[in-house]
């Protein structure tokens, strides 16, 4: 099977993904401590996921969509604000069914167990006829996320391993056994003194509890191939 496009991480819980000649961020925090890339990177931007609008996760989503003309996806409240901010282009949801960004790319907001000020924080669930992406967002553990892996049949699952604010190592272990994904790659974590973790010892108790998962551990700046293939 050839190479559909790419997933880069940029740190804390910040993506640039391609796929079918589209380039989407999600939560794009770009100026984060451990971010190797700048916003002059981004020229061209098709789409922006934003899982919710705590500062380090919508980040730079203003400047890079109206330099861009990128469109916004994001629950309904957080549409709303971008768009007073001047932001052209959005696409307002909420938990639920699918929405088509393209003929090949369909997304579906999944919940996340947070806080946020304007609407829900949510997750996302990126689907293509190749492959299926979850991006968690900001979440505690939750049991619905088996449900998840049964409505979507995950290849690759971004989950938050950093703690105080999200799952930490064990909690996030434990949400792989639930979504049942075939790669997972660990996120939000070491960004800051409150969420230093070691993704090893993430690793390790997957390995245990989920030996058919395959646990990617990333640096700021690496990047897969997308569909994966190890």
């Amino acid at each position: 099977m050839s190479s559909r496009g790419y997933l880069r991480w940029l740190g804390h819980a910040a993506f640039e993904l391609e796929l079918y000649g589209k380039k989407i961020l999600i939560d794009p925090w770009i100026t984060n401590p451990k971010s190797p890339v700048t916003l002059e990177d981004f020229k061209n931007v098709d789409f922006i996921l934003v899982t919710h609008d705590h500062g380090d996760h919508l980040g730079e989503t203003i400047e890079i969509a109206k330099r861009t003309g990128a469109t916004v996806v994001g629950v309904y409240e957080l549409t709303l604000y971008v768009s007073e901010q001047g932001v052209q282009n959005v696409l307002p949801l909420n938990v639920g069914g699918p929405v088509k960004l393209t003929s090949e790319i369909e997304i579906y907001a999944t919940p996340a167990l947070h806080s946020s000020t304007r609407g829900c924080p949510v997750g996302y669930i990126i689907s293509t006829p190749d492959f299926t992406i979850y991006h968690a967002g900001d979440t505690g553990l939750f049991s619905d996320m088996e449900l998840l892996g049964k409505l979507y049949n995950i290849d690759l699952a971004l989950l938050p391993i950093g703690g105080t604010f999200t799952m930490g190592p064990r909690e996030a272990a434990i949400a792989v056994t639930l979504l049942r994904p075939r790669y997972v790659i660990p996120m939000h974590y070491n960004t800051f003194p409150e969420i230093r973790q070691d993704p090893e010892m993430f690793k390790d108790i997957v390995e245990k509890i989920a030996p058919q998962v395959k646990v990617l551990i990333l640096n700021p700046g690496d990047r897969v191939d997308i569909p994966i293939r190890i």
